[in-house]
């Protein structure tokens, strides 16, 4: 199976259902900084010395985020960022968000 980070994004048309249950504990053990939410989101805090290095990272994602074509909701404040993913066409978790949270974890010094 392929690490997760080595995948692509692939855009949801939202006539799939969300990934619930085991398969959803299966690809969270494989990301598990991030945490679930209600079986709806990913969510995780990340910490840094200042503001400039939490805009820096928040900048890295973006670009990710606009490369994959999957972007997530980002919480910047003075040494923290905190980044929420979900899929919106189907109101919930799909393997993109999965993905995005392996290549964000990527990006991550900390």
């Amino acid at each position: 199976m392929p690490n997760l980070a080595s995948k692509t994004c692939v855009p949801c048309r939202g006539d799939t259902p969300p990934i619930q249950g085991s398969e959803l504990r299966a690809l969270n053990a494989q990301v598990p900084e991030w945490a679930v939410i209600d079986e709806h989101r990913l969510s995780r805090n990340f910490g840094f010395h200042d503001f400039k290095q939490a805009l820096d990272f928040v900048n890295r994602v973006g670009a990710v985020a606009e490369q994959q074509g999957h972007h997530p909701d980002i919480l910047l404040a003075w040494g923290k960022a905190e980044i929420t993913l979900w899929t919106h066409a189907i109101h919930g978790l799909s393997e993109s968000d999965f993905i995005m949270a392996a290549k964000i974890d990527q990006l991550y010094s900390g």
